[in-house]
């Protein structure tokens, strides 16, 4: 395929006459799914009236993007797609049936997304890198210039080339799947139904726990008992509810009433209807804060300042050379409207000790 010809008078890309877009993420991982859905709404801002396909892997994308109005195909290519050719080439053939107006590859060294976001037809393309060595690009942005959250850096990709007056003072777009009523509704009443029989007599706020993670993310089980523990003896008010992961297993030996899904947005919808989520860094961690329940993420591994979740009420707390009774105590103290934390009252302001806390930037 032939260099596209960058006109050298011509920044940006403009902003009417984009009516068809394409993104390239062929990731299956929740995360890295949930992740893209704050690009998906600065594309719709930004692009009022287009329509968006997505390229994923797998079948999470169809979930987390289910009920996007702008969203039309979301193709999923088969996970390890190069071990099944002709599935994978077929679907390959197919989205290079239509010529989009704009093709976006948002990732940092994805040598893959690059590839597709090559070989499918677009007028402009997008990404990040060097712009000395476009190869098929229209429009790249130096990887320098992008946020450090994963969340936010595609949201600083499609503003960097829009009309400046499109993006100046504007906040960055949640992590949102866009739950409906009909199913925060669902979830309401299954978190009754999960407490009618099991929730303190007196209970106030109801807290989901979500105790899984990858490899060295996840916590000891007697980690999350001394932490639970401590949350108890402080808040006896607030119930507890487990989310059990994927693999049907609980975590914390069955003793809350919990929530088995294998649906991620009946998960997200049970999470919308706590008061509170706390979860190690993972992908449930993420549709949490995506269910737009405040979100108390734990991270002992990975950068909290790339992977936190980030709104109005949520936080990433850094638990390295933290004890499980100090996470809970920030965390009480973080909250002090849901747990009386003791030594602060009811809207208090937290405590200094909050050094480990990180508040991420949200939207708007």
């Amino acid at each position: 395929m032939s260099a596209v010809t960058i006109d050298p008078l011509f920044n940006g890309i403009p902003q009417h006459g984009i009516y068809r877009i394409l993104v390239c993420r062929p990731n299956h991982r929740l995360g890295n799914m949930l992740l893209m859905t704050p690009l998906i709404a600065e594309l719709e801002r930004l692009y009022k009236g287009a329509e968006i396909d997505i390229v994923a892997e797998g079948p999470l994308a169809a979930d987390v993007f289910a009920t996007f109005f702008s969203v039309k195909n979301i193709y999923c290519l088969p996970r390890r797609g190069f071990k099944h050719p002709p599935s994978f080439l077929a679907l390959i053939s197919r989205i290079r049936r239509t010529h989009y107006d704009l093709i976006i590859d948002p990732c940092f060294g994805s040598g893959f997304s690059r590839t597709l976001a090559r070989i499918f037809r677009g007028h402009y393309k997008l990404g990040f890198g060097d712009m000395k060595k476009p190869g098929d690009f229209t429009h790249l942005v130096p990887e320098a210039m992008a946020p450090r959250h994963m969340a936010q850096r595609p949201v600083t990709l499609v503003r960097w080339h829009a009309p400046p007056a499109q993006s100046e003072g504007a906040g960055f777009p949640a992590m949102d799947i866009r739950l409906t009523e009909g199913e925060r509704a669902c979830g309401k009443a299954v978190v009754r139904e999960l407490l009618a029989e099991q929730a303190p007599a007196d209970a106030r706020h109801t807290i989901g726990i979500f105790a899984d993670a990858t490899g060295n993310k996840c916590y000891p089980q007697a980690w999350w008992n001394e932490f639970l523990a401590t949350l108890r003896e402080h808040s006896p008010h607030c119930a507890l509810i487990e989310i059990v992961p994927m693999h049907g297993r609980s975590m914390l030996g069955s003793r809350w009433p919990s929530y088995y899904s294998s649906s991620i947005r009946r998960m997200g919808a049970v999470m919308a209807s706590v008061d509170l989520m706390i979860s190690a860094d993972c992908g449930v961690m993420h549709l949490a804060a995506a269910s737009r329940v405040p979100t108390m993420g734990l991270f002992s591994v990975t950068d909290a300042k790339v992977y936190g979740p980030y709104d109005t009420r949520s936080h990433a707390l850094v638990t390295r050379d933290m004890s499980a009774q100090g996470a809970a105590q920030h965390v009480m103290e973080t909250y002090p409207d849901l747990f009386g934390a003791p030594g602060l009252g009811q809207g208090a302001h937290p405590a200094p000790m909050l050094g480990h806390v990180i508040p991420l930037a949200g939207h708007a």
